[in-house]
């Protein structure tokens, strides 16, 4: 009497494209900051051509303040450009993310076996390295002139401003995520919300003196902290409330901005 057999299908060991395994998260950040370092390695000058308007702010506001007792205008003015220019910059570059929706090359990435989390933490940390030559050319340019320069200060500085960048940049890239198909509604929010956190920060003109209800705004304003601690580092003091001050703001730009980057990265479809 003959057994009757029937195959059984195996089940398949390669998982289906929505299982595929991700990577390390270090290793996929690493990936995806050096994939964003490369258009910059490529052409460098768009760092140069970046830093046009902050040098015309330089040079027309500079010569119209007055110099603070010993201290010369451009010690308070250079830190509020250096702030300036970290602001302006990386609240741009979710449009980078907006014309990679446009291409399909970010849906792409997408299904790539990377983390989601990678894909905004490699975007947001490449935007440290043009704030580091942003500034160490407005050091340069000012120094010569009326500029003292305390080294040691401008490096805390700039771990401050890194802390900022990251945050601010996380957030504009979470702007171009909600804004998605709609770049007129990208660039609306960001130039509304831009230039007064720009003013009350009092980066260009001080604030002490105006009415109280923008003196209550500006500290509210968490990059006036920031900006707070840099004139104080630039000018090589370390005020210990300043400082934490400035750290601690950053610091919480970081936080929330990250947490709200990711969040719209996990969504991203």
């Amino acid at each position: 009497m003959s057994t009757l057999t029937t195959d059984v299908p195996r089940a398949s060991h390669n998982p289906p494209p929505s299982a595929t395994p991700r990577g390390n998260l270090a290793r996929d950040t690493w990936t995806v900051l050096t994939r964003e370092m490369r258009p910059l390695a490529r052409d460098p000058f768009q760092v140069v051509f970046s830093m046009i308007q902050p040098l015309v702010f330089l040079a027309l506001f500079a010569p119209l303040l007055p110099d603070l007792g010993d201290t010369s205008a451009l010690q308070w003015f250079v830190p509020g450009i250096v702030a300036m220019s970290c602001l302006m910059g990386t609240s741009m570059v979710g449009s980078n993310l907006l014309l990679e929706m446009q291409t399909g090359s970010h849906e792409r990435l997408l299904v790539a076996p990377l983390r989601r989390s990678a894909l905004l933490l490699g975007r947001a940390m490449k935007e440290i390295v043009p704030m580091l030559a942003q500034t160490a050319i407005i050091v340069a340019v000012a120094t010569p002139f009326s500029f003292e320069l305390h080294l040691i200060g401008v490096i805390a500085g700039v771990a401050i401003l890194a802390l900022f960048c990251v945050g601010a940049a996380s957030l504009s890239y979470a702007l171009a995520l909600a804004c998605k198909g709609r770049d007129w509604m990208f660039w609306a929010v960001q130039q509304t919300i831009l230039f007064p956190i720009l003013l009350l920060a009092g980066m260009l003109l001080p604030v002490e003196n105006g009415p109280t209800w923008l003196r209550t705004a500006s500290q509210i304003n968490p990059l006036t902290h920031v900006v707070d601690a840099e004139r104080a580092l630039f000018a090589g003091t370390f005020p210990v409330g300043t400082v934490l001050g400035g750290v601690a703001a950053a610091a919480a730009v970081a936080v929330v901005g990250l947490w709200v980057g990711l969040r719209a990265m996990h969504r991203s479809s």
